[in-house]
């Protein structure tokens, strides 16, 4: 939370913690106000300062030089130099007593304690001051036992209640939820820019835009199937399911170029329907074999057993339910692509036995 007001951003922070406590599985919440300790105000009166011949200002300077010392010079210590600072011995500051009797000397050289023209107060409990961007700033924090998406909807729906936050007071939603959107930004980001160069190689491959929409589309299928699978099984979407669902994308292309490469490259004449029938004959033991045996290699990490397969899991899960649709969607769904989009028309055999008139 964010506000200028001091008192305002405590009974806030102290106000949003009980809220927030209330919150299923949400534990060891903190209202992120940090007492610093006591402290000692001293305001300097014009009146009895002037009686003494004294500036204010005068005063203020000469308790900070006395309490936090003032840098004089500085001494070589090898290659650094080193600040020297002059203050009184701390005996002579320990307590507030002391620092009320502290002795002050006026311009016509005569000594006066500072109570004669100070009075003073004490502050218990002072909280630290924190600041972000210029700003002051108090961070409630918590810990979530459920997932992070449900949970920040649940804080989200309290703090954006109407009239919960007075006016001048803000927020914004940090720690791993912030991370989390960073990253899941950046992923984006790597998935369209890895998505836009496929495409541009399959322009270069094949130099035709319906040939590459239709292995494009079969690709973004394969995302649904993940979504799919992380539903069906619980898991939530984060950084290491989305990880999973960029290699799926990278996986079901390769495949489908395979596939279409042996479609246009198929030796023997025909009809495109027999082609793409042979094309998916021929392709269909290396897609399964190698389909398989990924489900087999990733399935230890997707039911959890092992060391760290916790933070693995929604990766493998991803995979998995991409690589399971990966088989009917290369060898179903992407010749029925071909064949609606007419992308197949270009790439005709001609029959055995045809006369070419060459």
């Amino acid at each position: 939370m964010f506000s200028e007001d001091e008192k305002t951003l405590s009974e806030v922070a102290e106000k949003v913690k009980a809220a927030v406590e209330k919150v299923p599985d949400v534990a060891e919440v903190r209202s992120g106000i940090v007492p610093a300790g006591d402290a000692l105000d001293v305001e300097v009166d014009r009146v009895k300062a002037a009686l003494e011949g004294v500036d204010p200002d005068v005063i203020t300077k000469s308790l900070e030089d006395l309490i936090s010392g003032n840098v004089t010079t500085q001494i070589q210590e090898g290659t650094k130099l080193v600040d020297v600072r002059v203050w009184i011995p701390k005996d002579v500051r320990r307590t507030s007593r002391d620092v009320e009797n502290l002795q002050l000397r006026a311009p016509d050289g005569h000594l006066f304690p500072l109570n004669r023209v100070a009075t003073f107060k004490r502050i218990t409990g002072q909280p630290e001051i924190t600041r972000e961007d210029l700003k002051r700033v108090v961070s409630v924090t918590g810990r979530s036992d459920r997932d992070l998406g449900s949970t920040i909807r649940d804080v989200k729906a309290i703090l954006d209640e109407p009239q919960f936050l007075p006016a001048g007071v803000r927020y914004t939603l940090g720690g791993l939820y912030e991370q989390q959107q960073i990253a899941f930004r950046g992923l984006l980001q790597v998935m369209a820019a890895g998505g836009a160069l496929v495409f541009l190689l399959l322009l270069y491959l094949y130099e035709s835009f319906r040939d590459a929409i239709a292995i494009m589309l079969t690709s973004l299928m394969a995302i649904a199937a993940v979504f799919l699978g992380l539903w069906l099984t619980g898991t939530e979407l984060n950084i290491s399911s989305l990880m999973g669902m960029v290699m799926i994308v990278g996986n079901v292309t390769e495949v489908a170029i395979f596939y279409f490469s042996e479609f246009v490259d198929f030796p023997h004449p025909g009809t495109v329907r027999d082609r793409l029938i042979a094309a998916g004959s021929y392709r269909m033991r290396a897609i399964t074999m190698t389909t398989f045996a990924a489900i087999l290699a990733l399935l230890p990490l997707a039911v959890g057993i092992g060391e760290g397969s916790g933070m693995l899991q929604p990766l493998a899960i991803a995979i998995i339910a991409g690589l399971i649709a990966q088989l009917p969607l290369v060898l179903i769904v992407l010749p029925a692509l071909l064949v609606l989009s007419g992308a197949t028309r270009r790439h005709k055999k001609i029959p055995l036995g045809e006369d070419t008139g060459h």
